[in-house]
């Protein structure tokens, strides 16, 4: 009969030197890679709840940019901005619903074209995964050097005196 820690040292690739008492290297590896996975798994949540973040903040900016535009126009001339809103005889179609056809169709063509041409890259590029397309990007460009503290500047940058009228 085959001795046991024989064949389970060759298989964890770890000196293994009794069978109830595993070394603690052995042990160590074991604690690493839940750590890891606990890590990246804390990493992956913390990206998504600043994506969320972004995203929300970006949509309310939009939101209220184009909220106080159309109340600008209305207030500057409500007798055009109300002839836009409603539909007359001579236009079947009133301004707000074309634009609104118009915004609906750019954004179709700008997320079809950026999707494409995304697709493009990643193909042309051979890569699977962004970790893969990170390294081939840091592959075919220069690295940018960081510059010291001391190069960019010696001393520190005055708000009050660069904007200062002479």
């Amino acid at each position: 009969m085959r001795d046991l820690r024989h064949v389970s040292s060759q298989v964890s690739a770890q000196p293994v030197t009794d069978h109830n008492n595993m070394t603690a290297a052995s042990e160590n590896t074991a604690v690493d890679v839940g750590e890891t996975a606990e890590m990246d798994g804390e990493a992956k949540l913390q990206m998504l709840k600043g994506a969320a973040f972004l995203t929300t903040v970006a949509s309310a900016g939009m939101i209220a940019g184009f909220g106080s535009t159309l109340a600008l126009a209305k207030k500057k001339s409500p007798n055009w901005f109300n002839k836009g809103v409603m539909a007359t005889a001579a236009v079947p179609e009133s301004g707000a619903s074309l634009a609104l056809r118009a915004l609906g169709w750019g954004s179709l063509y700008a997320c079809c074209g950026v999707g494409l041409l995304s697709f493009t890259v990643w193909k042309v590029l051979n890569v699977h995964s962004f970790s893969e397309f990170r390294l081939k990007m840091r592959s075919l460009f220069p690295s940018i050097p960081k510059s010291s503290p001391s190069a960019a500047g010696s001393e520190p940058l005055d708000w009050d005196s660069l904007f200062k009228s002479k």
